[in-house]
């Protein structure tokens, strides 16, 4: 891949059209996140985590009529956390947004979910929480928002310790930007043994999570015991995990492209989390180009869905980074676990 560097924000959203919401609840421990376009944007999607939680994906496929949508959800909440799609919908048709039917707007939001709901926080709601976060998060849509403990990663965990909200952008040699969003909370580590070193370390630009460099210890190949299931308390983790996230770009990709930049990028996944894609993962990316036009020619695509597969391992290591404490928290942040090193 040819020279570039990150984006001014270092965050999706320096992909133009983009802003992104964050809402959460710190009692339940868990939230939402949404991206949404100035205008809908084109985007397709792709599992390779064998235990997915999702709404509406099936239009995204390539060979489906709907070319564009106006916004994508990750949330938490297991299958509770899709209400959230619905919250969105109405924020949206309130904005007039939507595919226009006869006199109705219909807007189009494929959402997916992480399981985060044993965490340590409190899950006695008596209404589902999840649609009035979904709404929150679009209202609170902006080309800034808040990493690690925030929105869908609010109680995202990973193996080893805490997982988080993750964000990372590149902007290529001919000007063209790539970002990544994402929400760890795999069944996978995103640490070496030890839990000093990022798997995605050979992409870190600028220390932007810690600067602690590659492992220069080799031959890592059966991961350590993981914390996770053990303060879970759980014999079987089915359903339990995923790493849900959006690989999008500026340029004019067509639908086929962008779900083919959602393929690529789970390159990225394997890559900073080990292990990835697992029977008991649900790990999906979405693919989403905002740019208008001719679709890209091969070469070009070529570059950046390499990129988009860097900015994923690199905003997968700031998510957990960037997470913070709280309390009742049932794994350590990663700063806190290194603060002594």
């Amino acid at each position: 891949m040819a020279a570039a560097s990150k984006g001014p924000r270092n965050l999706i959203t320096d992909v133009a059209g983009l802003r992104v919401g964050n809402a959460q609840d710190n009692h339940i421990k868990t939230g939402t996140t949404v991206l949404v376009g100035d205008k809908p944007f084109t985007a397709s999607v792709h599992v390779m985590g064998g235990a997915p939680g999702t709404k509406e994906t099936d239009l995204l496929a390539p060979d489906k009529t709907v070319e564009q949508v106006d916004a994508l959800v990750l949330s938490g909440g297991s299958a509770f956390g899709l209400d959230a799609c619905s919250g969105v919908m109405d924020g949206l048709r309130a904005m007039g947004r939507g595919f226009p039917i006869g006199t109705m707007n219909i807007p189009i939001v494929p959402g997916a979910i992480i399981f985060d709901l044993i965490n340590g926080g409190v899950k006695d709601w008596d209404e589902n929480p999840y649609r009035a976060l979904g709404q929150n998060a679009l209202q609170s849509a902006s080309e800034r928002f808040a990493t690690g403990t925030a929105g869908a990663g609010t109680g995202a965990m990973a193996a080893m310790q805490k997982g988080g909200l993750g964000s990372a952008s590149i902007v290529l040699s001919d000007g063209v930007t790539v970002g990544a969003l994402v929400v760890v909370n795999a069944l996978g580590s995103v640490t070496t043994p030890g839990d000093k070193h990022f798997w995605a370390a050979p992409f870190e630009v600028d220390a932007e999570f810690g600067g602690a460099g590659p492992d220069t210890k080799a031959g890592h190949t059966t991961p350590e015991p993981s914390r996770k299931e053990q303060a879970m308390m759980l014999q079987a983790t089915e359903g339990a995990n995923t790493t849900i996230a959006i690989v999008a770009t500026d340029a004019p990709l067509a639908k086929t492209q962008c779900c083919r930049l959602a393929v690529t990028a789970h390159d990225g996944m394997a890559r900073a989390i080990v292990p990835s894609h697992t029977p008991l993962d649900g790990d999906l990316v979405f693919g989403v180009a905002t740019g208008a036009g001719t679709p890209v020619d091969q070469s070009q695509f070529r570059e950046i869905a390499a990129a988009g597969a860097v900015c994923l391992s690199r905003a997968i290591a700031r998510g957990v980074y960037d997470a913070t404490a709280a309390p009742d928290d049932l794994l350590p942040t990663y700063q806190n676990m290194n603060a002594r090193s």
